[in-house]
């Protein structure tokens, strides 16, 4: 199998490919993350990723194949990507506490000039989690990088009730959609 370019520093992103025995290499996209309004969700994150691929394929040329991915979560309309700070951190979770959210995925994937774009939804399901935890969780650092401001493959999942769709979505990389494409679109199998 070919090596793919990642278009993201994401060690989360990484770390599913390599699961999945996907070779890689990272190249960082340094794209415009501002997010776009008035669109959906999954119109946002597939427009964020797209950005990252153009930026990384600004780069490398379109002769590799790339993949580039946005994550966020959703709640009752609002849309939470990373904290800009512990007190936006508090808030979100605060938010996420005690009832359903949306965590969407965009993927882009690009390789001589054939664009895929797609994206997953999951829906997760938070306990009621009380200020205080919320805080100590905090100040464990881990919610500063990630889309809704909890880490479920870390110690946020201490949170997280249920989820409807796929972990890896939440992680921040839909590993079956984008081998999905992999295969259909681009004629290349993880296996075999």
């Amino acid at each position: 199998m070919e090596t793919i370019v990642l278009a993201s520093k994401s060690p989360r992103r990484s770390e599913i490919l390599r699961a999945a025995g996907i070779p890689f290499e990272v190249v960082s996209a340094d794209a415009d993350e501002t997010p776009v309004k008035s669109v959906t969700a999954a119109e946002l994150t597939m427009g964020l990723a797209s950005r990252k691929l153009r930026a990384v394929c600004d780069k490398t040329g379109d002769a590799r194949l790339i993949l580039a991915a946005d994550t966020v979560v959703c709640r009752n309309g609002e849309v939470f990507g990373k904290p800009k700070d512990d007190d936006d951190a508090e808030r979100m979770l605060t938010l996420l506490s005690d009832g359903w959210h949306e965590v969407y995925t965009g993927i882009a994937m690009q390789k001589n000039g054939r664009l895929v774009m797609d994206y997953d939804v999951t829906h997760v399901r938070m306990r009621k989690i009380g200020k205080a935890e919320i805080k100590a969780y905090i100040a464990t650092g881990e919610p500063r990088d990630k889309a809704g401001a909890y880490a479920v493959q870390e110690l946020g999942s201490i949170f997280v009730q249920r989820l409807d769709g796929s972990f890896h979505n939440v992680v921040g990389l839909p590993i079956c959609l984008v081998c999905e494409h992999l295969y259909d679109d681009f004629g290349i199998s993880v296996i075999g």
